[in-house]
Protein backbone atom coordinates (compact mmCIF):
# COMPACT_ATOMS: atom_id res chain seq x y z
CA UNK A 1 0.00 0.00 0.00
CA UNK A 2 0.80 3.58 -1.36
CA UNK A 3 0.16 6.60 1.62
CA UNK A 4 -0.06 10.11 -0.35
CA UNK A 5 -1.28 13.22 0.79
CA UNK A 6 -3.64 15.70 -0.84
CA UNK A 7 -0.47 16.84 -2.85
CA UNK A 8 0.42 14.20 -4.18
CA UNK A 9 3.83 13.51 -1.85
CA UNK A 10 4.42 9.89 -0.95
CA UNK A 11 4.21 9.28 2.88
CA UNK A 12 6.78 6.57 4.08
CA UNK A 13 8.75 7.95 6.98
CA UNK A 14 8.03 8.00 10.15
CA UNK A 15 9.79 9.96 13.57
CA UNK A 16 8.79 8.70 17.02
CA UNK A 17 9.99 10.33 19.68
CA UNK A 18 10.23 7.57 22.88
CA UNK A 19 11.28 10.10 25.31
CA UNK A 20 11.32 14.22 25.80
CA UNK A 21 13.72 13.68 28.68
CA UNK A 22 17.59 15.01 27.55
CA UNK A 23 20.69 14.31 29.78
CA UNK A 24 21.66 17.96 27.95
CA UNK A 25 19.94 21.38 28.29
CA UNK A 26 20.61 23.05 24.54
CA UNK A 27 18.66 26.48 24.39
CA UNK A 28 17.08 25.85 20.85
CA UNK A 29 15.27 21.88 22.02
CA UNK A 30 14.16 23.20 25.41
CA UNK A 31 14.40 27.08 25.53
CA UNK A 32 11.79 27.56 28.75
CA UNK A 33 13.46 24.86 30.74
CA UNK A 34 9.99 22.89 30.43
CA UNK A 35 9.44 20.38 33.26
CA UNK A 36 9.69 16.78 31.69
CA UNK A 37 6.66 14.45 31.23
CA UNK A 38 5.89 11.75 33.98
CA UNK A 39 6.51 8.05 32.44
CA UNK A 40 3.11 7.37 32.95
CA UNK A 41 2.59 10.03 29.96
CA UNK A 42 4.37 8.34 27.98
CA UNK A 43 3.75 5.95 25.12
CA UNK A 44 4.62 2.22 26.25
CA UNK A 45 7.15 0.19 24.30
CA UNK A 46 4.41 -2.32 23.69
CA UNK A 47 2.31 0.70 21.75
CA UNK A 48 5.10 2.53 19.86
CA UNK A 49 5.37 -0.96 18.44
CA UNK A 50 1.82 -1.34 17.88
CA UNK A 51 1.07 1.47 16.04
CA UNK A 52 4.62 0.73 14.00
CA UNK A 53 2.93 -2.28 12.68
CA UNK A 54 -0.51 -0.46 11.65
CA UNK A 55 1.51 2.34 9.79
CA UNK A 56 3.65 -0.61 8.54
CA UNK A 57 0.42 -2.03 7.13
CA UNK A 58 -0.40 1.37 5.59
CA UNK A 59 2.88 1.65 4.01
CA UNK A 60 5.21 3.61 6.43
CA UNK A 61 8.98 2.01 5.05
CA UNK A 62 11.43 3.90 7.22
CA UNK A 63 11.41 4.77 10.84
CA UNK A 64 13.65 7.05 13.01
CA UNK A 65 13.83 7.04 16.62
CA UNK A 66 13.78 10.53 18.36
CA UNK A 67 13.60 12.08 21.82
CA UNK A 68 14.81 14.05 23.55
CA UNK A 69 17.72 11.52 23.96
CA UNK A 70 16.68 8.24 23.17
CA UNK A 71 19.26 5.95 24.96
CA UNK A 72 17.51 7.46 28.35
CA UNK A 73 14.61 4.63 27.59
CA UNK A 74 16.02 1.77 29.18
CA UNK A 75 13.83 -0.18 26.00
CA UNK A 76 15.22 1.65 23.06
CA UNK A 77 17.40 -1.04 21.71
CA UNK A 78 14.85 -3.43 21.73
CA UNK A 79 12.16 -1.17 20.26
CA UNK A 80 14.87 -0.73 18.03
CA UNK A 81 15.47 -4.39 17.63
CA UNK A 82 11.90 -5.21 17.54
CA UNK A 83 10.91 -2.42 15.29
CA UNK A 84 13.85 -4.09 12.81
CA UNK A 85 11.65 -7.16 12.64
CA UNK A 86 8.66 -5.39 11.79
CA UNK A 87 7.40 -6.46 7.76
CA UNK A 88 7.00 -3.28 6.20
CA UNK A 89 9.54 -1.74 7.90
CA UNK A 90 12.90 -1.26 5.58
CA UNK A 91 15.11 0.85 7.57
CA UNK A 92 15.04 2.16 11.51
CA UNK A 93 17.80 4.52 12.67
CA UNK A 94 18.29 6.61 15.48
CA UNK A 95 19.20 10.17 16.79
CA UNK A 96 21.13 10.89 20.02
CA UNK A 97 23.21 13.54 21.38
CA UNK A 98 25.66 10.51 21.58
CA UNK A 99 26.51 10.61 25.64
CA UNK A 100 24.66 7.21 25.92
CA UNK A 101 25.86 5.94 22.96
CA UNK A 102 29.31 4.21 23.33
CA UNK A 103 27.92 1.76 25.94
CA UNK A 104 24.89 0.58 23.63
CA UNK A 105 27.03 0.37 20.53
CA UNK A 106 27.32 -3.23 20.64
CA UNK A 107 23.22 -3.73 21.47
CA UNK A 108 22.20 -1.42 18.53
CA UNK A 109 24.70 -3.06 15.93
CA UNK A 110 23.61 -6.49 16.82
CA UNK A 111 19.96 -4.78 16.24
CA UNK A 112 20.36 -3.76 13.03
CA UNK A 113 20.26 -0.20 13.31
CA UNK A 114 20.53 1.25 10.00
CA UNK A 115 22.06 4.33 10.75
CA UNK A 116 22.75 6.88 13.50
CA UNK A 117 22.89 10.85 13.95
CA UNK A 118 24.79 12.27 16.36
CA UNK A 119 23.98 15.97 17.43
CA UNK A 120 26.93 18.01 17.44
CA UNK A 121 26.70 21.96 17.14
CA UNK A 122 30.62 22.67 17.74
CA UNK A 123 33.49 20.88 18.20
CA UNK A 124 35.18 23.61 20.53
CA UNK A 125 34.56 22.28 24.24
CA UNK A 126 33.98 25.15 25.98
CA UNK A 127 31.50 26.26 23.76
CA UNK A 128 29.70 23.06 23.74
CA UNK A 129 29.57 23.06 27.19
CA UNK A 130 28.13 26.84 27.30
CA UNK A 131 25.76 25.79 24.72
CA UNK A 132 24.45 22.31 26.36
CA UNK A 133 25.06 23.26 30.40
CA UNK A 134 27.40 19.65 30.16
CA UNK A 135 31.08 19.88 29.62
CA UNK A 136 30.93 15.85 28.29
CA UNK A 137 32.02 17.19 24.85
CA UNK A 138 35.16 14.05 24.93
CA UNK A 139 32.88 11.46 25.91
CA UNK A 140 30.72 12.48 22.43
CA UNK A 141 33.98 12.53 20.17
CA UNK A 142 34.66 9.02 21.66
CA UNK A 143 30.83 7.64 20.44
CA UNK A 144 31.85 9.12 16.89
CA UNK A 145 34.98 7.06 17.09
CA UNK A 146 33.34 4.21 18.30
CA UNK A 147 30.45 4.44 15.88
CA UNK A 148 32.87 4.37 12.80
CA UNK A 149 34.94 1.80 14.16
CA UNK A 150 31.99 -0.54 14.21
CA UNK A 151 30.92 0.93 10.48
CA UNK A 152 27.22 2.02 11.58
CA UNK A 153 26.43 4.82 9.13
CA UNK A 154 26.61 7.88 10.61
CA UNK A 155 25.44 11.33 10.23
CA UNK A 156 26.82 14.92 12.28
CA UNK A 157 23.86 17.26 12.85
CA UNK A 158 24.73 20.48 13.45
CA UNK A 159 22.20 23.33 14.37
CA UNK A 160 23.25 26.91 13.37
CA UNK A 161 22.90 29.20 16.06
CA UNK A 162 24.40 33.33 14.74
CA UNK A 163 26.39 34.50 17.71
CA UNK A 164 26.46 31.32 19.90
CA UNK A 165 28.73 29.68 17.95
CA UNK A 166 32.01 30.87 16.07
CA UNK A 167 31.65 30.68 11.87
CA UNK A 168 34.93 28.96 12.07
CA UNK A 169 33.54 26.23 14.53
CA UNK A 170 31.61 25.32 11.06
CA UNK A 171 34.62 24.88 9.22
CA UNK A 172 35.83 22.75 11.95
CA UNK A 173 32.54 20.52 11.80
CA UNK A 174 32.54 20.31 8.09
CA UNK A 175 36.32 19.33 8.46
CA UNK A 176 34.60 16.06 10.28
CA UNK A 177 33.62 14.70 6.81
CA UNK A 178 37.25 14.49 6.26
CA UNK A 179 38.34 12.50 8.99
CA UNK A 180 35.52 10.11 9.19
CA UNK A 181 32.77 8.14 7.46
CA UNK A 182 29.91 10.65 8.18
CA UNK A 183 28.14 13.17 6.82
CA UNK A 184 28.19 16.00 8.28
CA UNK A 185 24.81 18.49 7.89
CA UNK A 186 23.83 21.51 8.83
CA UNK A 187 20.11 22.22 10.14
CA UNK A 188 18.51 25.55 10.25
CA UNK A 189 17.31 26.31 14.03
CA UNK A 190 13.43 26.02 13.79
CA UNK A 191 11.47 28.86 15.38
CA UNK A 192 9.76 26.53 17.89
CA UNK A 193 8.24 28.30 21.19
CA UNK A 194 10.55 30.59 22.33
CA UNK A 195 13.16 30.06 19.63
CA UNK A 196 13.74 33.52 16.87
CA UNK A 197 13.65 32.81 13.35
CA UNK A 198 17.29 32.30 12.38
CA UNK A 199 19.59 34.81 11.51
CA UNK A 200 22.04 32.48 9.82
CA UNK A 201 21.04 30.48 7.24
CA UNK A 202 22.25 27.35 4.27
CA UNK A 203 23.47 29.84 2.00
CA UNK A 204 25.85 31.66 4.89
CA UNK A 205 27.16 28.24 5.41
CA UNK A 206 27.88 27.22 1.99
CA UNK A 207 29.59 30.33 1.32
CA UNK A 208 31.93 29.98 3.80
CA UNK A 209 32.34 26.52 2.86
CA UNK A 210 32.87 27.45 -0.54
CA UNK A 211 35.55 29.99 0.68
CA UNK A 212 37.78 27.68 2.35
CA UNK A 213 36.92 24.77 -0.37
CA UNK A 214 36.13 26.37 -3.90
CA UNK A 215 35.68 22.67 -5.63
CA UNK A 216 32.75 22.25 -3.21
CA UNK A 217 29.71 20.95 -5.52
CA UNK A 218 26.54 18.96 -5.53
CA UNK A 219 26.43 15.58 -4.90
CA UNK A 220 25.03 13.80 -7.46
CA UNK A 221 23.46 10.40 -5.64
CA UNK A 222 20.51 10.57 -3.43
CA UNK A 223 21.32 9.57 0.01
CA UNK A 224 18.93 9.18 2.86
CA UNK A 225 15.09 9.57 2.91
CA UNK A 226 15.07 13.31 4.02
CA UNK A 227 15.05 16.74 3.18
CA UNK A 228 18.90 17.52 3.75
CA UNK A 229 20.28 18.90 0.17
CA UNK A 230 24.24 17.25 0.16
CA UNK A 231 27.47 18.60 -1.35
CA UNK A 232 30.84 16.51 -1.60
CA UNK A 233 34.18 18.48 -0.85
CA UNK A 234 37.23 16.46 -3.04
CA UNK A 235 39.07 14.36 -0.50
CA UNK A 236 36.08 14.04 1.74
CA UNK A 237 35.05 10.75 2.57
CA UNK A 238 31.76 12.30 3.76
CA UNK A 239 28.73 14.88 2.74
CA UNK A 240 28.36 18.23 3.45
CA UNK A 241 24.42 18.82 3.94
CA UNK A 242 22.24 21.26 4.73
CA UNK A 243 18.64 20.89 5.82
CA UNK A 244 16.89 24.48 5.10
CA UNK A 245 13.78 24.15 7.34
CA UNK A 246 12.90 27.77 6.99
CA UNK A 247 14.77 29.34 4.18
CA UNK A 248 14.65 26.68 1.81
CA UNK A 249 12.04 24.33 -0.11
CA UNK A 250 12.00 22.22 3.10
CA UNK A 251 8.33 20.87 2.33
CA UNK A 252 7.80 20.35 -1.28
CA UNK A 253 9.42 16.58 -0.49
CA UNK A 254 7.73 15.68 2.90
CA UNK A 255 7.63 12.22 3.17
CA UNK A 256 7.06 12.10 7.08
CA UNK A 257 4.35 12.04 9.61
CA UNK A 258 5.64 12.07 13.58
CA UNK A 259 4.41 10.57 16.92
CA UNK A 260 5.26 12.14 20.26
CA UNK A 261 6.61 10.05 23.12
CA UNK A 262 3.09 11.37 24.68
CA UNK A 263 1.34 9.17 21.84
CA UNK A 264 0.66 12.61 20.00
CA UNK A 265 0.05 12.02 15.94
CA UNK A 266 1.42 15.20 13.93
CA UNK A 267 1.38 15.52 10.29
CA UNK A 268 3.75 19.00 10.40
CA UNK A 269 6.25 20.19 12.61
CA UNK A 270 4.87 23.81 12.66
CA UNK A 271 1.04 23.36 13.36
CA UNK A 272 -0.68 21.97 16.47
CA UNK A 273 -2.79 19.87 14.91
CA UNK A 274 -2.63 16.14 16.05
CA UNK A 275 -4.27 12.99 17.03
CA UNK A 276 -3.98 11.66 20.39
CA UNK A 277 -3.28 7.73 19.94
CA UNK A 278 -3.14 6.89 23.58
CA UNK A 279 -6.53 6.52 24.31
CA UNK A 280 -7.26 4.20 20.97
CA UNK A 281 -5.35 1.37 22.82
CA UNK A 282 -7.87 0.88 25.04
CA UNK A 283 -10.76 -0.24 22.36
CA UNK A 284 -11.65 -3.78 20.83
CA UNK A 285 -10.92 -2.49 17.53
CA UNK A 286 -7.42 -0.96 18.11
CA UNK A 287 -5.99 -1.62 14.75
CA UNK A 288 -8.52 -0.11 12.75
CA UNK A 289 -8.58 2.42 14.97
CA UNK A 290 -4.84 3.59 14.37
CA UNK A 291 -4.87 3.07 11.04
CA UNK A 292 -7.96 5.92 10.48
CA UNK A 293 -5.66 8.14 12.83
CA UNK A 294 -3.26 7.55 10.42
CA UNK A 295 -4.63 8.40 7.27
CA UNK A 296 -6.77 11.28 8.42
CA UNK A 297 -3.17 12.73 9.50
CA UNK A 298 -2.08 12.12 6.45
CA UNK A 299 -5.47 13.25 4.67
CA UNK A 300 -4.87 17.17 6.70
CA UNK A 301 -0.97 17.19 6.10
CA UNK A 302 -0.79 20.95 5.31
CA UNK A 303 1.34 22.09 2.17
CA UNK A 304 4.07 23.68 4.05
CA UNK A 305 5.06 24.48 7.24
CA UNK A 306 4.32 28.18 9.02
CA UNK A 307 7.81 29.07 10.67
CA UNK A 308 7.75 32.86 10.81
CA UNK A 309 4.32 33.60 10.33
CA UNK A 310 1.26 34.59 12.11
CA UNK A 311 -0.72 31.79 11.11
CA UNK A 312 -3.55 30.51 13.38
CA UNK A 313 -2.94 27.10 14.85
CA UNK A 314 1.10 27.24 14.57
CA UNK A 315 3.20 25.24 16.72
CA UNK A 316 4.59 27.04 19.85
CA UNK A 317 6.22 23.97 21.61
CA UNK A 318 9.57 23.45 21.83
CA UNK A 319 11.23 21.05 19.70
CA UNK A 320 11.60 18.36 23.26
CA UNK A 321 8.11 18.21 23.74
CA UNK A 322 7.50 17.50 19.80
CA UNK A 323 10.37 15.18 19.05
CA UNK A 324 13.41 15.86 17.36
Amino acid sequence: MCLKDPYGRIIDYLRVSVTDRCNLNCAYCRPENSPFLSRKALLTSEEILAFCREAAILGIRHIKITGGEPLLRTDCCSIVEKLKKTSGIETVTLTTNGLLLREHLGRLKEAGIDGINISMDTPDRACYAALTGSDRLPELLDSIRSTAGLGIPMKINCVIMDGLVPVTDYLALAEMARSFPADVRFIEAMPFGSTPMPALNHLDILKLLSSRYPDIKPEESERGFGPAVYYRIPGFTGCIGFISAVHGSFCKSCNRIRLTADGFLKGCLGFESNICIKPLFRQAGYKDALQKAILRTVSQKPPCHCFGGKQSGAEHKSMSKIGG
